[in-house]
């Protein structure tokens, strides 16, 4: 039985839509929403009914049925720690992402639309490996103070897909190999998948670990509290800063690679510089996370939309080829992942699990 399978991937002012007949992506769009239709919703989640309706209507110009749908899949959004995987989204995770209890953030709408649409047309609903996905091994828990755990959010969804097409390449089961995964975007996560398990990896939507395009990156402890002390922000001022308006952005006025390679092309130096710096902080990530394995890595495996940059490519590359071999598997791959993820549960190769 051909599986036809809708895949939900809200941003903050635009819904990514694709289906797929089994394996082939048929159909895709972006739906951009702007502010102005945007601002009349006080919450994300009040902006389920307006991205149900344009999903629909994107389905109807398409010439899709609604009833030739077999299952509809959601990027998920903010829950409380869970392992990897699908998941069957039910009434408990629907209340949850609705009331934001772990936090709000345009990803619930994912698993709400999905909800919502396919419980009036009577097929499974799922959201595979949302950014809270938790299999920190218990000592890369620990910090150095009891009251603060590290936590683990990070790009779980892109960083396993790839992890699984870099396995097929080398023709090895996902869960025999050691891999370094460094997912490279706005936000950068380097995780260690050993032997299926993601044990340890930066806290990416906060910006631990090295600064990104838009985020600060783990800094000084002294510095940081005088920062925050010196200053009379808000917590949300000062998570907007750290988190939109850090990294290349706050010392080159441009969160765009593209425009700051071309920059150093031209001869600029202070580009050239602040560029090497984040290439230097991604590779010394890599170099880091290397010791969760004794240095016995399989593969390192650069993705993301950074991932792009030969330039950046080649700067991680020579300081990190000496630890393993180094695959590029550029983008995030988003949607087909969240269908894949799916399709294995329809297909009764995994089994769904239950939040």
């Amino acid at each position: 039985m051909d599986q036809v399978i809708l895949v939900i991937n809200p941003g903050s002012t635009s819904t990514k839509l694709a289906v797929f007949k089994n394996e082939i992506q048929t159909h895709a769009t972006s739906l951009h929403h702007s502010s102005d239709e945007l601002a009349r919703f006080a919450e994300i989640v009040d902006q389920q009914e307006y991205r149900e309706q344009v999903t629909e209507e994107w389905l109807k110009q398409e010439e899709i049925p609604l009833d030739s749908l077999t299952a509809i899949v959601g990027r998920g959004g903010l829950l409380a720690p869970i392992p990897g995987g699908t998941y069957r989204i039910n009434q408990a995770m629907v209340r949850e992402m609705a009331a934001g209890s772990y936090g709000k953030h345009a990803s619930n709408l994912g698993a709400l639309i999905a909800y919502g649409l396919s419980s009036r047309l009577g097929i499974p609903s799922f959201i595979v490996d949302p950014v809270v996905v938790d299999e920190l091994a218990p000592v890369a828990r620990i910090s150095g103070n009891p009251k603060i755990e590290r936590i683990s959010i990070f790009h779980a969804l892109n960083q396993r897909a790839n992890a699984k097409k870099v396995a097929d390449k080398l023709g090895k089961p996902y869960h025999e190999l050691n891999l370094i995964v460094a997912h490279l975007g706005g936000g950068i996560s380097v995780g260690a998948h050993q032997k299926g398990r993601i044990v340890d990896v930066n806290q990416a939507l906060s910006g631990e670990g090295p600064f990104s395009p838009e985020r600060v990156g783990s800094v000084p402890t002294d510095a940081l509290v005088h920062y925050v002390f010196d200053r009379s922000c808000t917590k949300s001022q000062l998570m907007r800063e750290f988190v939109g308006r850090s990294g290349l952005v706050a010392h080159l006025g441009s969160n765009d690679s593209r425009e700051i390679v071309a920059r150093m092309q031209y001869g600029d130096e202070k580009a050239a510089f602040y560029y090497e710096a984040m290439c230097y902080q991604i590779a010394k990530e890599i170099g880091r996370i290397s010791t969760v394995f004794c240095g016995i890595v399989d593969q390192i495996v650069l993705t993301g939309g950074l991932a792009y940059s030969t330039e950046l490519v080649k700067r991680v590359r020579e300081r990190v080829e000496f630890i393993a071999p180094v695959t590029v598997m550029p983008g995030e791959n988003e949607l087909e992942a969240l269908a894949f993820g799916a399709l294995a549960v329809l297909r009764g190769d995994e089994q769904a699990k239950e939040y």
